[in-house]
């Protein structure tokens, strides 16, 4: 049902901009002194000190309904009720003072039947353009009776009280479960607002059976839909943007009975050093009026956009609609998939290229999230560092991981879809002395998989990781599929595999409980498992 919203009080003489349209925002934005616009039409904007999400500042109240349905850790601060109710009273008295306000009203979801009514309050018209271009825009009509859902108050201007609000810093995103109200205060950056209305959908979608996922979606030409698992800075964006595929959308999907659907109605592409030759679609975006360029350097003269300049952040940003993309789907909805993809980028450089993976294999890596956090995707992180995010998403999953789990395995079952492990790390090395896999031999891969053409080949099994690795694909030289044999020392290889394994098996220990025997037998072996196989294998050979 609708929830009822707090009043919006303005002083007297303040303009309330209710559903105005991106254009008109941009020359808000300019005239509000919030930008400028590049010579290709982009509006390019700075965050200030945050160029990432607080992720140690995002907070959801502890009452009745959210105690023993929230996964409390890491992830989820719990904040009380009656710090909420303060912050709550304060950032509407802060709305109060305000000259100007935005109002956005829209959908979070593509498929009618599943999606959320979402009104979004910013003081920032470049905030109101963005949540316009990332959410789904309803029609004329639909704006009519328009109730919402959820409240999403988005104040950068507002210093949190760490006494008064129960917070940590001057910084807080807050989400009210009960009351269905976010409230986002002291920080520009843009991306807070997607990923709080992503938990929300996090929270709400699996109470009716749909699961919702941190990944990117498209859709081959025989109707094939592939999704893409992980997290930001392992290729999600750039691999989904495929131009022999019509994407369904880069980062947020549900998965519902008959349908993956987008949850939004834009992409939010990471922009340092993007090329043309590589990445043409996101590039073309770029340079275009209607989309945001977070914390791109332009020269104040010519307002021409430097792409390889990370003087503000390694975490420029570009936000544009989803139709900006050519091939992309009209509906932002495609048939339930054929093949999932979870993506890692492995900073020790010892996983395979790609592996494919049994059910239970899948459910374990997808509870697993192996990656490495991306230098500038959270504040704190300036270099590339080995993670494991539950979900590939555990900022954004309020509930508990076997949640998600349970409903991905069921799905895999249902569909009897095809898994795979993408890594697009590092290779002959770790961080620091291996060199990133080249975005060509990705594409090789992952085509081989999506087609079809890999399933039929023949698989070795990995003796450290139990991940079975293709013997042979065209086009790629056989060498590159064995990460082993790119490293300099074999035995160095094998103790940073080994530890790799290990840390695997100590991290899963969290969830052993809550999975079945068959998804805890899909953990890579331990050490003396190896080498007794390692033995068994030597003396039948003798």
């Amino acid at each position: 049902m609708p929830h009822k919203n707090p009043e919006l009080m303005l002083k007297p003489g303040a303009t309330l901009h209710l559903n105005q349209d991106s254009p008109a925002l941009v020359e808000l934005a300019l005239q509000r002194g919030e930008g400028l616009l590049s010579n290709d039409g982009a509006l390019v904007v700075e965050t200030g000190r945050h160029t990432g999400r607080a992720a140690k500042d995002k907070y959801i109240v502890r009452d009745a309904m959210t105690a023993e349905e929230v996964w409390w850790g890491a992830s989820n601060n719990p904040m009380s009720p009656h710090a909420f109710t303060r912050l709550r009273q304060d950032m509407f008295e802060y709305i109060g003072s305000l000259d100007e306000v935005f109002v956005q009203d829209l959908f979070a979801g593509s498929q009618p039947e599943h999606r959320l009514r979402v009104r979004v309050v910013t003081e920032l018209a470049w905030h109101s353009s963005f949540a316009r271009t990332m959410l789904v825009r309803p029609a004329t009509e639909e704006l009519k009776d328009f109730r919402n859902d959820y409240l999403v108050v988005d104040l950068p201007g507002f210093v949190a009280d760490p006494v008064r609000h129960g917070c940590r810093s001057e910084t807080v995103i807050a989400i009210d479960f009960v009351r269905r109200l976010v409230l986002i205060g002291g920080t520009q950056y843009a991306g807070e607002l997607k990923k709080a209305v992503f938990t929300i959908l996090n929270y709400v979608l699996p109470e009716r059976g749909v699961m919702p996922m941190h990944c990117s979606a498209n859709i081959g030409p025989e109707g094939d839909t592939a999704i893409f698992f992980g997290l930001s800075g392992t290729g999600k964006t750039t691999l989904s943007a495929d131009p022999s595929r019509t994407l369904i959308g880069d980062d947020e999907h549900g998965w519902s009975d008959t349908a993956v659907f987008n949850l939004e109605g834009g992409c939010y592409a990471k922009m340092i050093r993007l090329s043309a030759e590589a990445e043409p679609v996101i590039f073309g975006a770029t340079r275009r009026s209607g989309t945001i360029l977070e914390n791109v350097a332009i020269d104040p003269v010519t307002r021409c956009v430097d792409l390889d300049d990370a003087s503000l952040t390694e975490n420029t940003r570009g936000a544009y609609p989803i139709d900006f993309v050519s091939n992309s789907s009209v509906e932002n909805m495609g048939p339930v998939p054929k093949n999932i993809v979870m993506l890692t980028a492995d900073a020790f450089g010892v996983l395979p290229p790609i592996s494919r993976l049994s059910p239970e294999q899948a459910m374990y890596h997808f509870l697993s999230g192996y990656t490495a956090k991306v230098a500038g995707t959270e504040i704190g992180v300036s270099e590339p560092e080995a993670t494991f995010s539950t979900c590939f998403g555990a900022p954004f999953m309020p509930r508990h991981p076997w949640v998600y789990g349970d409903l991905l395995k069921s799905r895999i079952a249902k569909g009897g879809v095809a898994c795979w492990l993408l890594n697009t790390g590092w290779a002959g090395g770790g961080y620091g002395v291996g060199q990133r896999m080249p975005i060509s031999l990705t594409r090789t891969l992952l085509e081989a998989a999506l087609s079809g053409a890999l399933s039929r080949g023949r698989f070795r099994r990995d003796r450290i990781f139990g991940l079975e690795i293709p013997l042979a694909v065209e086009g790629v030289d056989w060498k590159l599929l064995n990460p082993r044999s790119g490293w300099a020392s074999g035995a160095a290889y094998d103790r940073a595999a080994r530890a790799l394994a290990k840390r695997f098996r100590e991290n899963f220990e969290q969830f052993e409980a809550h999975v079945d025997e068959a998804v805890r037998k899909a953990a890579p072996p331990t050490a003396s498992r190896v080498d007794r196989a390692l033995s068994e294998h030597a003396y039948a050979r003798a």
